[in-house]
């Protein structure tokens, strides 16, 4: 049994995760209702998978390190080491993550960013997609989805509103073998 990978994301109504200089005040100034699901699918998870450039934006807008009772590992090709909070990985993103979805655990949250999302979706390492579509158009920014990916076939679960987010939850489809 394999653990499975989580994209838990927002997203703007045409498909960007956040303006072009990484900023996401319009989705934090965005009316919404409870905590958009995030309780149940934190709770699902025993671990963070996340880019540097998005570790560099959490320590810098957080108070606190906001995910201290999980493992989290941050791809980096600069920081080696670990602090308190997370272990810096420097190896392939890729082969990393299939070591560690063999692993005993729970489901792995893939928090970001876009290059390491990419990579994901280009190598169909996520196995269920949790988006919220936001009330606004971008007109531009970072994409949620890439060019040239694969076509991967998904299964709805759920769709909820929470305010003014439309959240939709798919499972990647499994074909027999």
């Amino acid at each position: 049994m394999s653990r499975e990978v989580v994209l838990y994301i927002a997203t703007s109504l045409d498909g960007f995760i956040a303006k072009e200089d990484n900023d996401l005040q319009w989705l934090i100034e965005t009316e919404g209702e409870g905590d958009a699901g995030y309780e149940d699918m934190y709770q699902s998870i025993d671990t963070t998978i996340m880019g540097k450039k998005t570790y560099d934006y959490v320590m810098k807008n957080s108070e606190s390190f906001p995910y201290p009772e999980k493992k989290c590992y941050v791809f980096s090709n600069s920081e080696k080491g670990s602090n308190e909070y997370v272990e810096f990985v420097n190896e392939n993103v890729i082969e990393f993550t299939r070591k560690l979805k063999k692993q005993q655990g729970s489901k792995i949250w893939m928090i970001g960013g876009a290059d390491i999302l990419d990579a994901f979706i280009k190598e169909n390492l996520i196995d269920e997609y949790i988006i919220t579509v936001t009330p606004h158009i971008l007109g531009s920014g970072i994409p949620l989805f890439k060019e040239k990916n694969p076509q991967i076939d998904l299964i709805l679960i759920d769709t909820k509103r929470y305010g003014q987010f439309v959240q939709m939850h798919y499972k990647v489809k499994q074909y027999k073998k």
